[in-house]
């Protein structure tokens, strides 16, 4: 048996997330058990719990899509020398009951993805979604090198990884963030001017640092809120690479607008991403974490015994990935 935490109705964390022992599966044809060193939480995790992502994938739920461990077992058509492999995962949960909220997960092989010794199961933890979704939300229209990218909210969890593979690509970055504490962490992740959107006329300033032509592309945290300054700033063909609209779920597209720019809108989620978008992703993924240079932001770090309480930190928009890594 092994300790888990699940669900098996949607509602608040403290009233649902429940924790226990399951049996501990056994992988199947083409699959991989990994002994979870560090389980990350996502928005899609805590929304999905809330029942804000549809309908659950089964009555019972481990929740937790990305994470971190060491391989102990393999199921046919897998190489027994992956045993003893350090690994990072992403979608463990994704169509599937169990995630990796818990002391093992099984998942496809594919989606274990070796991890450099000098990268914490901590660190691992932070992938996944969010490391993924970012650099689609760079390169979904194409090459970048020598552009000029406006990725907002430059400290998110999302925004801060764009921020690096864009310079990593080529790309001259604009960020925006809400305040002095993040505009450091986006400048430290390599963007070549940060603007508070609270206290600064954003279009004005990316018009002046573009010298009036705007930017290529945008990768965007907040489609429908930011809509009117994107059309501001954007060049004609630009695009918009959006990944969330929380202030505006269901905005209104100013169809003729964006149509005589010729802009395009790309919609980013790690789960429809084509294949090929995932393979260069991890590429680069691990370019960066063999190299050293790609930074990672842990925030607050659980035991799995205080899992709601892990929700909620991450609900409350706690800054940096949160973590349970201690099972």
């Amino acid at each position: 048996m092994m300790k888990a935490a699940w669900y098996d109705e949607c509602g608040a964390a403290a009233d649902v997330l429940q924790l226990g022992h399951v049996e501990i599966p056994e992988p199947g044809s083409g699959e991989l058990r990994v002994r979870m060193g560090a389980s990350g939480i996502n928005p899609v995790d805590f929304k999905m719990r809330m029942g804000g992502r549809g309908k659950p994938p089964a009555s019972r739920v481990i929740p937790h899509h990305d994470g971190a461990g060491v391989i102990d077992a393999v199921g046919e058509g897998v190489s027994e020398e992956r045993v003893g492999e350090r690994v990072w995962l992403y979608e463990a949960a994704w169509q599937r009951s169990s995630g990796t909220a818990a002391e093992a997960v099984v998942v496809p092989a594919h989606l274990a993805v070796p991890l450099p010794d000098g990268t914490s199961f901590e660190e691992g933890a932070c992938l996944g979604i969010p490391a993924m979704t970012a650099h689609r939300s760079v390169h979904a229209s194409g090459e970048v090198h020598g552009k000029v990218l406006l990725v907002t909210g430059g400290a998110g969890a999302v925004g801060h990884y764009a921020i690096q593979f864009a310079k990593m690509a080529g790309a001259h970055v604009i960020t925006t963030v809400s305040n002095e504490e993040k505009a450091a962490l986006a400048k430290a992740a390599g963007a070549d001017l940060v603007l508070n959107y609270k206290t600064e006329d954003v279009a004005a300033r990316v018009k002046e640092f573009t010298k009036g032509e705007g930017v290529d592309s945008i990768s965007e945290v907040e489609f429908g809120g930011n809509l009117e300054t994107s059309l501001r700033v954007l060049k004609v063909g630009g695009s918009i690479n959006t990944y969330a609209s929380e202030a505006d779920p269901e905005p209104k597209i100013p169809f003729y607008r964006m149509l005589y720019k010729g802009i395009t809108l790309n919609h980013v989620i790690v789960f429809a991403m084509p294949e090929e978008a995932k393979r260069r992703a991890i590429e680069d993924i691990t370019s960066g974490l063999v190299a050293g240079t790609l930074a990672h932001q842990v925030g607050m770090a659980f035991s799995l015994d205080d899992i709601a309480a892990a929700h909620e930190a991450a609900e409350a928009g706690v800054q940096g990935k949160v973590v349970i890594n201690r099972f």
